[in-house]
């Protein structure tokens, strides 16, 4: 079975840092990027940024630029999104997703395996 599994969400005070990890099991990451995904309560959900495979990030949402950042651990089969300076608006759950492909994307339709997402809350 193909699942991607999130962790490391939880309740952070306005200002902290959360490292979340999406988990592959029942194939590798190796060749596949990874997208990285927010629903704000109340809102859409939204694309954060991407990791392709060659470890290059492209982040997609400019209030995260500078704030966030992936990066993959192929050995473990797992990449990581680490967010600093956390603050109430980044409250939401948060998806990763396994790209189709090696390089980014932002079409939806290009993520084929999804995982089940972690709840990130920022307290001010």
């Amino acid at each position: 079975q193909l699942q991607l599994v999130e962790s490391g969400g939880g309740l952070v005070q306005s200002g902290g840092s959360l490292r979340l990890s999406c988990a592959a099991s029942g194939f590798s990451l190796d060749y596949k990027s990874i997208g990285w995904f927010r629903q704000a309560p109340g809102k859409e959900r939204e694309q954060l940024l991407c990791i392709g495979s060659s470890g290059r990030s492209i982040n997609y949402i400019d209030s995260v630029k500078g704030r966030f950042g992936s990066s993959r651990d192929n050995a473990k089969n797992t990449v990581y999104l680490q967010m600093n300076n956390l603050n109430p608006e980044d409250t939401g759950v948060y998806s990763c997703a396994a790209g189709r492909y090696s390089g980014c994307s932002q079409h939806l339709g290009d993520y084929g395996v999804w995982g089940q997402g972690t709840q990130v809350t920022v307290s001010s």
